[in-house]
């Protein structure tokens, strides 16, 4: 008893003498672990099979199906199932790569189902470009070496293609029209969107500036626009042809 609480003091003074920095990390790391989302276990008496880690099954269950983003038992026994199938070594369920598999589906954060499954994938094509990655680096022959290196380069761009594609699935469910501090007098309206071209061209057209305007003689001449409307201005015509 004396030696736990020896050990509990001299933790808690190890972390008294820590830097903020390193504060900071603990903190976040309990924070991120608040969720308690239960692992998978593989069964001791058939290798194959896993279970939910957890001291109730249910509710194990339904925190390991909300971090899958379903609520469908359907879709999440399917889901576990095909998770299981892409984590087989030898035979044997590994269990560690489930989890890993499992881990970064988590780490996505899915909001549907689609998500789920894209997640899925995701995780499975990482494995399957780590697989290849270290044949690559142990290939002996120039046969197998320019195997594994197509492999692994297909499998580079279809995770780069998922990633985009999970990007393009979540801004199409999160376009908004935002429209910040508009203030509309007494008597106005208030236009959201984009407004038609067509409307400016049918707009009524305003007659020009007088004083503003010159005509196609006035800039043959160079000869000023008149100040008083109702002035008449001689006009030269320049010769042509030498004459």
């Amino acid at each position: 008893m004396k030696t736990k609480e020896r050990e509990s003091k001299s933790n808690l003074r190890d972390y008294k003498e820590l830097g903020e920095n390193e504060k900071a990390i603990i903190e976040r790391y309990i924070q991120g672990n608040k969720a308690e989302v239960p692992r998978l276990k593989v069964l001791e008496n058939d290798p194959r099979q896993s279970e939910i880690d957890h001291p109730d099954l249910l509710v194990g269950q339904l925190a390991l199906m909300d971090a899958l983003g379903t609520t469908d038992l359907d879709f999440f026994n399917g889901l576990l199932s095909q998770l299981k199938h892409a984590s087989l070594e030898g035979g044997k369920l590994s269990e560690r790569e489930l989890n890993f598999m499992l881990s970064v589906i988590k780490g996505i954060k899915p909001r549907d189902q689609v998500e789920a499954m894209l997640a899925a994938q995701m995780a499975a094509v990482h494995s399957a470009v780590m697989h290849f990655t270290s044949s690559l680096k142990h290939a002996e022959t120039a046969e197998h070496l320019d195997c594994f290196e197509r492999a692994s380069n297909k499998l580079y761009r279809t995770f780069a293609s998922q990633i985009e594609a999970l990007k393009r699935h979540r801004m199409h469910d999160e376009q908004r029209v935002t429209v910040p501090n508009v203030t509309v007098n007494e008597g106005g309206q208030a236009i959201v969107g984009n407004v038609n071209e067509a409307r400016r061209k049918n707009a009524p057209k305003m007659a020009p500036n007088s004083s503003s305007v010159r005509t196609r003689a006035q800039e043959d001449n160079c000869v000023s626009a008149p100040t008083d409307p109702n002035q008449v201005v001689p006009i030269r015509r320049l010769p042509v042809n030498g004459s």
